[in-house]
Formats: C-alpha cells, structure tokens, sequence
C-alpha cells in the first residue's frame, strides 16, 4: 500500500509574511555555464545545449520559513545547564506520533490556556504519551504570503506550554508565525500593566525545561486529530538557535 505524506512545511521564499526579508538571488543555466567556461576552462557553447547548472545564493536567518527553535533560542542555560543548540538536538526526537489540536476558535492574539489544551484533547479522546509531538492548528497559516501574517493566530501561555512539557512532551508545533502571542499584543499587555511577565512567556519556559518548538507549519487541516506520524528533521547548523525544517507527516493506514 502506498505511503501517505502530508508537508506542513512553508516554503523559503521572498515574500511580507517574514518580519526579516528572506533574499533570493538566482543563477541560471546561462550565467553557470560562464562559471563552468571558467572554472573547466571549456568554451560555454561546447557544453550541452550550451548551458551549465543553476545555483542560488539566499541570504536569511534560521528563524525565516518553517523551523525549529532550540533550546539556546530561549536562553544561555536550561535548568541551571548549557542549553543545547540546534545540532545538539537527539535525532529521536524529530519523530513521534503526533496530535492536532484545534485551536480555531481562538481570536488572533488570544491566550491558549491548559484548560483550552485539555478540552481539545477531551473532545478527540486522546491521552497525551511521552514522545509525542503536539501540533498547535489555529489557522494562521492562511494568511501566509500577506504582511498581516506575523500578527495573526492565538498563542501558549507560560502555564499551557510547562502543562504539555510536564506531560513528556518535547516538541510542539504551531502553525503561526510565532509559539507565543503575536508581538503587538504581547507589547500591549506590558504597556498597560508594566508586568514583563507578558513578554514571551511561553518560550522563556525553555530556560527551565527543555523543549523544542516548530513555527511557520502549514497544512495542519489536512490532518486526522491523530493516527499520524510528524518527522521533523533540523539542517544542522553549528551552535545555532534553530535551523530550517522539512516538517512532513505520514498518515498511517
């Protein structure tokens, strides 16, 4: 029977939705069959057709597109130890039986509280196991390519995010632009209350629990609630803070 694959992963591209532009140069076949006239010191025309390869130069940062966010992201230390970086991450855990769970019918810029989290496992009858990787669907990802993008779907709190961690779980996925609330709203909270405990809660919980989170997925509507398998697999970039991620599911028959 044949393999079934879902990608819930965004493309790097130009485009409003990054809050740092992603930049694409590309080479064609004509330009690098000059390279290779130079580098093989063959004239260009004797290259089949004429043409030589393409190549693209792409300038970014490791938070651009679909990624994983390292625990090095949220701070120097995780609990009282070197938190790891992106290429220190256990291979074993890029890969679990994964959870939706569907969190539309928050407002963009609201809180996802435990009690959200546990009435949306209620409602699809599922116990959360060790290993699991729990995919957090509020439907920003429709607003990809827009520059609304980054200030679009709800967000984990402090006490939601340390709920899934306790419950042995290591990786959670969301499909907006950030884990926590959008920028703006997080802003307002501490302008009207002078309470920094608004400001990124829920990633600062990687400096007393390891996790790891992936942003930016997309086609989380197109999977069951479960009965799925999430690979999750980072580039390995040396001592970063988090790398770009092929995020695929396979649905299990």
């Amino acid at each position: 029977m044949a393999r079934r694959f879902i990608d819930l992963s965004l493309p790097i591209e130009e485009g409003p939705s990054e809050r740092i532009a992603v930049s694409i140069e590309y080479y064609d076949h004509q330009f690098g069959a000059q390279q290779m006239e130079q580098i093989f010191s063959v004239p260009a025309t004797e290259l089949p057709e004429g043409l030589g390869w393409a190549n693209e130069r792409v300038s970014l940062i490791t938070h651009a597109g679909t990624h994983m966010d390292a625990p090095y992201h949220y701070g120097p230390l995780c609990a009282g130890q070197q938190a790891k970086f992106i290429d220190e991450i256990p291979l074993d855990w890029c890969t679990g039986d994964g959870v939706v769970l569907d969190m539309r019918h928050k407002q963009d810029g609201e809180e996802i509280s435990t009690l959200d989290l546990q009435s949306a496992l209620s409602q699809i009858q599922h116990q959360l196991q060790k290993g699991e990787i729990v995919l957090i669907y509020t439907g920003a990802d429709r607003y990809w390519g827009d520059e609304s993008y980054p200030e679009r779907g709800s967000g984990l709190t402090r006490d939601s995010t340390l709920w899934l961690v306790s419950q042995g779980i290591k990786i959670i996925g969301i499909d907006a632009w950030g884990f926590d609330r959008p920028f703006s709203k997080m802003r307002q909270a501490y302008q009207i209350t002078g309470d920094v405990s608004y400001i990124w809660p829920a990633h600062f919980v990687g400096r007393e629990q390891e996790y790891l989170q992936l942003e930016k997925l997309t086609n989380l509507d197109q999977l069951p609630s479960q009965g799925f398998t999430v690979y999750c697999f980072p580039i390995k970039v040396k001592r970063a803070s988090a790398a770009w991620c092929r995020v695929v599911a396979e649905l299990k028959n």
